[in-house]
């Protein structure tokens, strides 16, 4: 190994850990102010990586040529656009299916658990019936290894960069609406007490539905970016929702910074894995850690509430 293999390796890290890093946005979001893991939330990413595709595809076709940047960079902003409005409007539609009517009938939280997993199979399988069970992929319109970048002797491509900018400036954004909005303050008041936030004014039903459809916005990006980076398929959400789902509980569950955090060392430890070790380890040396901090800090590495979170 040497110095510029390290930084590569670094570089694809850090861009799938920000990856990583928005669907356990998602997850963590939900966690705070019900306590119960959303997992259908992969296929709410999944979501968001067809319906950036579908966006791209009536724009410029299926068979585009390359663009110069600017106009690429034009395209992939609506791409993302659209893939988040895709996956917002899928978390909204879980949010009022899944998981409202269980919540107003006071069903145990083993009802929910069931619940988010037929939705998984039923948003995955309906995909699979609508948009065929062969991965897509997105038109030839800009030229992924193009470098805009250098870091020493390696350069970042042009997707890299769009993908960690993009993820880093929408995690900030998140970060500053739940601290410093009054939506936030609402989020924070249902994750610390439902009962004395409605006591206080905050309507419970319509704060956890924009906590849903926020986390949609973020999984469904994601998905756009993810299927940009790869392919876009009906059962793709599966890995990278299970491994977003273990970094928001490495960072702490529950703990939106910790999800950010969580989800960049996730990233980096599986290309380390590669470069030291092996690329068929890589799956199985992520969790070794994960299980590894759980160990000896089960709360996570910040292991704060997001109702607590100010």
């Amino acid at each position: 190994m040497n110095l510029n293999e390290f930084v590569q390796f670094t570089i694809l890290g850090l861009t799938r850990g920000s990856l990583y890093a928005l669907i356990a946005l998602g997850y963590t979001l939900v966690y705070g102010v019900l306590q119960l893991i959303n997992f259908a939330h992969s296929e709410v990413f999944m979501m968001g990586a067809f319906g950036g595709l579908i966006g791209i595809q009536a724009l410029i076709g299926a068979n585009a040529t390359l663009m110069p940047v600017g106009q690429a960079l034009i395209y992939l902003v609506v791409g993302m656009v659209f893939g988040a409005v895709f996956g917002a409007v899928t978390a909204w539609v879980l949010e009022r299916v899944a998981y409202r009517p269980l919540r107003r009938r006071g069903a145990p939280r083993l009802a929910f658990l069931i619940s988010a997993i037929g939705a998984s199979f039923f948003l995955q399988n309906l995909a699979g019936k609508e948009f065929g069970r062969l991965p897509q992929y997105f038109p030839a319109f800009i030229d992924k290894s193009q470098p805009v970048f250098q870091i020493g002797n390696q350069r970042m491509n042009l997707i890299q960069v769009i993908i960690i900018f993009s993820a880093v400036a929408m995690m900030i954004g998140l970060d500053l609406i739940v601290r410093k909005t009054k939506l936030g303050q609402g989020i924070r008041a249902v994750a610390q007490d439902a009962q004395t936030a409605a006591l206080m004014g905050v309507d419970i039903d319509r704060t956890i539905s924009r906590t849903f459809v926020i986390g949609g916005l973020l999984g469904g990006a994601a998905g756009f970016l993810f299927g940009m980076f790869a392919n876009v398929s009906f059962n793709m959400g599966f890995l990278p929702g299970v491994k977003a789902f273990a970094a928001a509980v490495l960072g702490g569950i529950g703990n939106i910074r910790g999800a950010m955090l969580g989800g960049l060392l996730l990233g980096l430890v599986e290309n380390w894995a590669v470069l030291f070790i092996d690329i068929k380890w890589t799956d199985v040396i992520a969790f070794v850690v994960l299980v590894l901090v759980l160990m000896f800090r089960p709360s996570g590495l910040l292991g704060e509430r997001l109702g607590r979170a100010a």
